[in-house]
């Protein structure tokens, strides 16, 4: 059984933090933490919660695991898109982070676990070769409205921190409070209007717009993985002339919502 008071001056070094400033973090005094990592006390339940918050571990992993281990559960809180929430993300025994999927029957309930450490370490885990540098998430898409990409693959996205830097034309998966996960092409009007405008390259579903509120986590596609080879006649459904025509009916579409403001 580890130590939890070996656990606690554990994360506290991690998050390079004196015993005093951890204190204040917890709202407790200096003397208490160094009466918890030295085993003379231990913290009560409300107190461990916190601690693992701070942390971005769970309880269970605070209690239960040796975290001086290398092969040890570890999790890293970071700053989300507008500072409203965290992301999660777990790492291997390197410290590199994995990537986690969220497969079709998860996605709803990724709706309201995306930010819970216990969630994320339940997720399916893996690792790919050549990916830049970065923080990925893995997502099982469904429906037909981006052939060539069948239901069933699995879009790889690269964690974008703040959505002013989604590039006009480029394919996302957002996880929105709304329309739940969705994988489009995006148009930022952000700085126009605070929304942003969705795409499907199967040009038999309508476009449509958000506002950038309900994003709660966005992700730039990077890759994909899929058991199914796309048709050779869709892809040719999906030609530089009928891109063209996505554009122009979205751009209508701008026009009508702008004179129907006025």
């Amino acid at each position: 059984m580890p130590a939890i008071n070996e656990n606690i001056r554990f994360i506290r070094k991690q998050l390079k933090l004196t015993q005093d400033q951890f204190g204040q973090q917890l709202g407790i005094k200096r003397s208490l933490v160094g009466a918890y990592e030295e085993g003379r006390a231990e913290p009560r339940l409300e107190l461990l919660y916190k601690m693992a918050s701070l942390a971005g571990l769970s309880v269970d992993d605070l209690i239960s695991s040796d975290l001086n281990k290398s092969d040890a559960p570890q999790y890293e809180r970071k700053d989300f898109l507008r500072g409203k929430e965290v992301l999660v993300v777990s790492m291997d025994s390197h410290k590199r982070d994995n990537i986690e999927l969220v497969p079709q029957k998860a996605a709803a309930g990724y709706m309201n676990g995306y930010a819970d450490p216990d969630y994320v370490k339940e997720l399916p885990k893996f690792n790919l070769p050549n990916l830049s540098t970065g923080t990925y998430r893995a997502f099982e898409i469904s429906g037909d409205s981006m052939l060539p990409i069948l239901p069933g693959t699995i879009i790889v996205g690269e964690y974008v921190e703040n959505l002013n830097n989604i590039k006009n034309g480029k394919t996302y998966i957002l996880v929105t409070s709304r329309e739940g996960i969705v994988y489009k092409r995006v148009f930022n009007y952000l700085d126009e209007n605070g929304k942003l405008f969705l795409v499907s390259d199967n040009r038999h579903y309508t476009p449509f717009q958000i506002d950038g509120e309900e994003v709660l986590e966005a992700w730039s596609a990077k890759a994909y993985i899929s058991v199914q080879f796309p048709d050779v006649e869709s892809q040719k459904d999906m030609s530089i002339e009928n891109l063209a025509g996505v554009v122009l009916d979205l751009q209508k579409e701008i026009l009508d919502l702008k004179t129907k403001k006025k």
